[in-house]
């Protein structure tokens, strides 16, 4: 009888995939000492001003890392044996947010409650609808337009990535998107914990502000958890729900620019959506579920939150090495004229929004 060798794997799949898990590790551990170097450099600040009895500020190893990060890139530059690994930041940072779901109870995700769920679904509307109209005054390519509008709707990045693809857009549109939103979420990264504390926002209504109105998760999650971990958790969760909408929100504007002929019509929507609906976010739910039903003992749960630490300790880690400030700035004006005025007035109007339901409905 005839083998048929088509479903057996070859040897050198196999030696590919071993050759490419080897060129991921330099910068792996790049990230590593890059994430404990900031760990490092926190807490040799705490004990420093405790054995001299001073008041230091205390900045978390966060910013820490992302400086170092930053530094890193914008200097010497990320050598080209690093940034295979190092572009596995983002893999990082999904696996810490399934993780983190050990910390979550189904009944701390209730809490986000219906004020909370009705301004995620507020920010989406406005977002889209600011950015297309930006578009329009500033004269963008309708594709453009509509990537900078999805960017900074759902998850940066990630969901200009899914919308290129699906609405067949040009990867030079595509790269232009990115690059404004990236030049606006670094940013963003630093700003929004000095305002929250310069206007003493709860830790609630900090979360639900960063997990609003920064687009790419990994910033999100960074700037929650530099405001304090009860923030950081609120950033994950609001942003996760942001995420969710990423199929149907894509689903659309396919659909419509189908209508146009300008994409291929999609003929099998319900398999679309499950390709596009972020998986992490189905992780973070199951982990989360299995923690609600005591699936964990408490030093299990203490296990999975240290390496749910260590995994945004690498993920902190890629955001500074992977920003080059300097390749952000070369993509041309108009699109990041638009990023930066609708991000600006996201932002303020999601915190505006933000601060009222807190005050009206104690967050």
């Amino acid at each position: 009888m005839a083998t048929n060798t088509s479903v057996i794997p070859s040897a050198s799949t196999g030696q590919g995939v071993f050759k490419t898990l080897l060129q991921t590790i330099p910068g792996i551990l790049l990230l590593a000492v890059v994430g404990y170097a900031g760990k490092f450099i926190e807490q040799f600040i705490g004990r420093y001003g405790k054995a001299h009895h001073l008041t230091l500020p205390n900045i978390e190893y966060v910013l820490w890392a992302i400086l170092i990060g930053l530094l890193i890139a914008n200097t010497v530059g990320v050598p080209r044996p690093f940034r295979a690994g190092v572009a596995t930041y983002d893999f990082w940072l999904k696996v810490g947010i399934v993780l983190l779901g050990a910390r979550f109870l189904l009944g701390d995700i209730r809490h986000l409650g219906g004020i909370s769920l009705l301004l995620v679904l507020l920010e989406l509307a406005l977002a889209l609808s600011l950015m297309t109209l930006l578009g329009r005054i500033f004269n963008l390519k309708p594709k453009l337009a509509t990537l900078l509008a999805v960017g900074s709707s759902i998850c940066g990045v990630s969901a200009i990535i899914a919308t290129q693809g699906a609405i067949d857009a040009d990867e030079e549109d595509s790269s232009y998107a990115i690059a404004a939103i990236l030049a606006v979420g670094a940013v963003s990264l630093f700003l929004f914990p000095l305002i929250g504390h310069a206007i003493h926002l709860s830790d609630h209504a900090y979360g639900l502000w960063a997990g609003l109105g920064i687009d790419n998760t990994a910033e999100a999650t960074a700037a929650g958890a530099l405001y304090s971990d009860a923030a950081g958790k609120l950033a994950v969760l609001a942003k996760g729900t942001r995420n969710a909408f990423i199929g149907f929100i894509v689903l659309g504007y396919a659909v419509y620019w189908a209508s146009k002929g300008q994409a291929k019509v999609v003929e099998h929507k319900a398999k679309f959506l499950w390709q596009k609906f972020p998986k992490f976010v189905l992780g973070f739910l199951i982990v989360s579920a299995l923690a609600s039903t005591s699936f964990f003992i408490k030093p299990q749960i203490a296990a999975i939150g240290n390496l749910s630490r260590w995994a945004f300790l690498l993920t902190f880690a890629g955001v500074g090495l992977r920003t080059n400030l300097r390749e952000l700035t070369k993509q041309g004006a108009r699109p990041l004229l638009v990023g930066v005025i609708g991000e600006v007035a996201i932002a303020a109007i999601t915190l505006a929004l933000v601060f009222g339901a807190d005050k009206l409905f104690t967050l």
